[in-house]
């Protein structure tokens, strides 16, 4: 009976992986994607490239540096970094790298200041920041971009045409993924498979949908529309701004566009296992509609494809070693164990060639699907009692002016 259920789970488990790849297959070769503009005329238009940053000593300045080297965009653009009361050198260093950047085609560039978010107001994440920012921003479009994003030189020359001729309000840019740490080798590949199995990129483009979906990493508003909706100020509370913005954005009958731009927009989102622990735990149960049973059972699944055969190959050929009764039974079960890993291989194999990622630490998927095992009740704990819930070590649950 132990045989026959393990067999179900491997089988399950390779079956799973088997749709997930053929779902990867089915969405992406339908994605729109950034245009590849070989286009240098100067569009006659203004832009404000806004990067709010907090505690972002280890991005803010290769994230700067490549925006000041940006090919030109427009005739008159911005780029302005706001510190929201950041506790290490974040402002410093900007401040470096906008001294060694400078040059006569590069942009004006600043630094400012966020101050204190007012007593008695709930401000999340970067709301605060970005709010703040808009005070001094009097461009037709404004482009918010996170700190631990990295750009091509022509990301946002490429966006800003293609947002013009397609008429959006709201442009962004989906990025690729990138590791550094052993702890994003194992975790991030996971996601960014199950980020694109579930990528609601047709939806989100079409106007007759209620589907709206956003990549905060990098969003370029027509500034008009970002003020007719409320811009952030009209979400202070929100955690996941960018899905709420993009919401916005649709219900105010503005266009939405969302589309790939893996070879212009790299996200490098957590340092060590600590800062990718905190930051999936904050957003997991938020992104899976505040549902505990979408929550706990994604969580499930995900154990089921990349955990669980890494247990049951061993489990089963030992197993086989030791029972001559079912001996058949068990070899067959590690054989569905070994063709789910060989799935799994499969999917980053994939990735590789749609996305450049490298095979590197394949085999830790197993530890990664444990990790995402983990975090998926550990966010429905976080989310629902506020206890442990921050980002970057700021409360969630009680964001007041400190």
């Amino acid at each position: 009976m132990v045989a026959l259920v393990a067999g179900v789970t491997a089988l399950a488990a390779a079956i799973g992986l088997s749709i997930l790849l053929l779902g990867l297959q089915r969405v992406f070769a339908s994605a729109p994607t950034l245009w590849d503009s070989n286009d240098r005329d100067i569009t006659d238009t203004s832009l404000s490239v806004v990067i709010p940053a907090f505690d972002e000593e280890q991005n803010i300045e290769g994230c700067l540096t490549h925006v000041l080297m940006s090919e030109r965009p427009c005739s008159r653009w911005e780029v302005i970094v706001v510190d929201d009361q950041s506790s290490d050198n974040t402002v410093k260093i900007a401040e470096q790298a906008i001294v060694t950047v400078a040059g006569a085609d590069q942009p004006g560039a600043t630094v400012l200041q966020a101050g204190h978010r007012p007593k008695g107001e709930r401000w999340v994440g970067k709301n605060w920041g970005c709010c703040q920012a808009m005070e001094q921003v009097n461009s037709e479009w404004v482009l918010f971009i996170d700190a631990d994003v990295t750009l091509a030189p022509d990301a946002i020359r490429r966006a800003l045409h293609q947002s013009i001729n397609e008429n959006a309000d709201l442009f962004s840019l989906a990025p690729r993924l990138t590791c550094g740490c052993l702890a994003e080798w194992m975790v991030q590949p996971i996601m960014a498979s199950l980020l694109g199995l579930g990528f609601p990129i047709l939806e989100a483009n079409d106007p007759a949908s209620t589907v709206a979906f956003a990549a905060g990493p990098f969003m370029l508003f027509r500034r008009d529309s970002y003020n007719a909706i409320g811009g952030h100020r009209a979400l202070a509370g929100e955690v996941v701004e960018d899905l709420a913005l993009a919401r916005r954005i649709k219900e105010g009958g503005f266009r939405l566009r969302y589309v790939l731009g893996i070879d212009a927009v790299d996200l490098q989102m957590y340092a060590n296992l600590q800062a990718l622990w905190e930051g999936w735990s904050k957003n997991w149960y938020l992104g899976l509609d505040r549902s505990i049973s979408k929550s706990l059972g994604a969580g499930g699944v995900v154990l089921l494809m990349f955990t669980l055969p890494w247990l049951l190959l061993p489990a089963s050929l030992t197993m086989a070693c030791l029972s001559s009764q079912d001996q058949i039974l068990w070899l067959s079960d590690a054989g569905l164990g070994l063709i789910a890993i060989l799935m799994q291989l499969s999917v980053r194999l994939w990735t590789r060639a749609r996305f450049s990622v490298p095979l590197r630490h394949w085999w830790l998927m197993g530890l990664g699907g444990m990790i995402i095992g983990l975090i998926a009740p550990t966010s429905v704990w976080k989310s629902l009692t506020g206890r442990g819930w921050t980002w970057k070590g700021r409360s969630l649950a009680d964001a007041q002016a400190r």
